[in-house]
């Protein structure tokens, strides 16, 4: 099948990625040329908003990544015009490349992550409902309510933890390609996950230097003491929310306390 990269536009009816079609006379490169095209390239044609547009067979990402050849530089029968024609090929062919690769890549790390995204969402769930048992606790059932509670958490943070680890390597196939690529002609993982038929809008995949250098936000107070570590980003979120629960029953142990005492205190 042959892939056209026309002027910006969504996805074709084949379902496969365009991009920009490079600015500058419609042309295509002469024959004398032809023994440096890319293998996958199937000719050039002038595009309806200017420029050409180049057509490829589809990459299936495991080709090496498309390079124009040194030899190119080097023969004095291919004229600049020649040489910036042909590296406008090769430009394109990186992009369609980096896209298939990237779709090759993040295929099998979004059927591991889809059910990691819902173990975390039903823990966070449970977490938050289990916080909100504390309104209906009787007072001398709390502590059991606050082993829940921990349970809760512990289940959280795990939970958060594996899918981090999932979206580690996503982000850093997403990062491969924008490095081939450039950010302009960056492939929505969500639109990747979404060919597979999954809904990754409220995925929480950051840039990969949030992977490889976690922020110091990770803080638990045990025995009295604050331990502080560093965190991947669903892992914070988990903590924050746990830290927001966790203060509001500092509030309530505090006010439970000072009433307690107002009342053993004689007038």
């Amino acid at each position: 099948m042959a892939h056209t990269i026309p002027l910006k536009t969504p996805l074709d009816d084949t379902g496969l990625p365009h991009r920009d079609t490079l600015t500058g006379p419609a042309a295509s490169v002469p024959a004398d040329a032809s023994r440096y095209f890319h293998r996958h390239f199937v000719d050039a044609r002038p595009a309806s908003g200017g420029g050409t547009a180049f057509r490829f067979t589809a990459f299936t990402g495991y080709e090496s990544q498309p390079e124009m050849p040194s030899g190119a530089y080097d023969d004095p029968a291919m004229t600049w015009e020649l040489r910036v024609q042909l590296g406008d090929q090769y430009t394109a062919a990186r992009v369609l490349w980096s896209h298939a690769r990237l779709r090759r890549q993040a295929a099998p790390l979004l059927h591991k992550a889809a059910p990691l995204w819902s173990a975390w969402t039903a823990a966070r769930d449970e977490l938050v409902a289990t916080f909100a048992q504390f309104w209906s606790t009787g007072d001398g059932l709390w502590r059991a309510q606050l082993l829940r509670l921990t349970d809760a958490e512990r289940a959280a943070r795990e939970a958060a933890g594996a899918f981090d680890e999932v979206a580690r390597e996503l982000a850093q196939a997403v990062a491969d390609q924008v490095d081939v690529a450039g950010w302009d002609e960056e492939l929505s993982l969500t639109t990747v996950a979404g060919e597979l038929g999954y809904d990754a809008s409220h995925w929480k995949v950051h840039h990969v230097d949030d992977y490889t250098h976690p922020l110091p936000q990770y803080r638990i107070v045990r025995d009295g003491v604050d331990h502080y570590g560093r965190a991947t980003p669903l892992t914070v979120s988990a903590t924050q929310l746990i830290e927001e629960q966790r203060e509001r029953l500092r509030e309530v142990a505090a006010l439970a306390g000072d009433h307690d005492q107002a009342h053993r205190t004689p007038a």
